[in-house]
């Protein structure tokens, strides 16, 4: 392998992390040296990151963090890459590594988490009678892509699920309990939760969707779609075998792929569109955020009045066809 290739690092590790500030503070030092793009937070709880680098540089920071005891049996899930993935290197240190909204209930995973199961192991167990699985992801990353029949929670944000599941708990009372994430990090908190909620039968993909993928048994099977990622590749495939596209065009419903971020900066949602709906709706997910003062997209694109008016009289002629 070529020291210009490149490669994505995504790991975690929950342990005992004293002082977190200056672990952020020293190790995004460390990164910088090594040369090496990308997002980390740190807690007292452990580590969540991913890297970019080449992979000479990848492969001294897998070593440099393996020589650590804390982190020696760290799992890395890896993905080849053209260049770099991310733009910066930040090592922030946080209250939690994932947040889920529980304060004083908090979960510790190295005391209470569900069953793991490897992607075999999931992949059959998924197919089995009374048996439900819930993404543990945002709905946005839900829509992207999912395992077939996956429950898609309505929400936004990680910490909103406790909520969601026991609003609607009823339909999953007695049942089999299969959930999976991207890395397995979020898992291994809302399976642990699930326990100590109650729920007798609960087991969690191990390494997530990253890591059932590239299982050469399995390849990907049972999901359609891709994995939304937080780089810059936004979606990667995961299902070797077929590629069933499961995403929908925000304004016509079209089969889509494509997130951009709505140009409402109080919005900023993510909007799945076609290259050509996004220049028509002004990368706008509603009227009120098309004619919000702010929209970033009139910005960019240095609309005068007139041709701003003009796209809104174009938008306004479709809805009434």
């Amino acid at each position: 392998m070529e020291n210009n290739t490149y490669q994505v690092l995504l790991y975690y590790k929950y342990v005992l992390i004293d002082e977190p500030e200056l672990f952020a503070e020293t190790h995004l030092a460390t990164c910088k040296e090594i040369g090496l793009l990308g997002r980390i937070l740190v807690s007292h709880e452990g580590i969540n990151g991913t890297v970019s680098g080449t992979v000479t540089q990848t492969q001294t920071y897998m070593e440099l963090m393996k020589s650590d005891e804390r982190f020696a049996d760290m799992m890395f899930k890896i993905d080849e890459v053209e260049g770099h993935a991310f733009k910066k290197m930040h090592v922030r240190a946080r209250h939690e590594v994932v947040h889920l909204g529980l304060g004083e209930d908090d979960i510790n995973p190295n005391e209470i988490t569900g069953e793991y199961l490897s992607p075999v192991e999931f992949y059959k167990k998924m197919q089995q009678d009374d048996t439900i699985v819930i993404d543990a992801r945002n709905d946005y990353e839900y829509d992207l892509g999912h395992f077939r029949g996956a429950v898609r929670p309505e929400i936004k944000n990680f910490r909103d699920l406790p909520k969601w599941m026991r609003e609607n708990k009823e339909q999953f009372e007695g049942k089999k309990i299969l959930t999976y994430c991207t890395g397995g990090i979020r898992c291994e908190k809302f399976s642990g939760w699930l326990v100590k909620e109650g729920y007798e039968d609960v087991g969690q993909l191990h390494g997530g969707i990253a890591t059932y993928g590239k299982d050469p048994e399995v390849r990907g099977k049972l999901w359609d779609g891709q994995m939304y990622v937080f780089d810059e590749r936004i979606a990667v495939p995961v299902n070797q075998e077929e590629h069933v596209i499961v995403g929908k065009d925000h304004f016509t419903g079209d089969p889509c792929e494509r997130y951009v971020n709505c140009a409402n900066p109080e919005c900023n949602d993510k909007i799945l569109c076609s290259e050509e709906n996004e220049h028509f709706y002004l990368r706008s997910c509603s009227d009120a955020c098309r004619t919000h003062p702010r929209n970033r997209y009139i910005v960019e694109h240095e609309l005068t009045e007139d041709q701003f008016q003009a796209k809104l009289e174009a938008i306004a002629r479709l809805k009434t066809v």
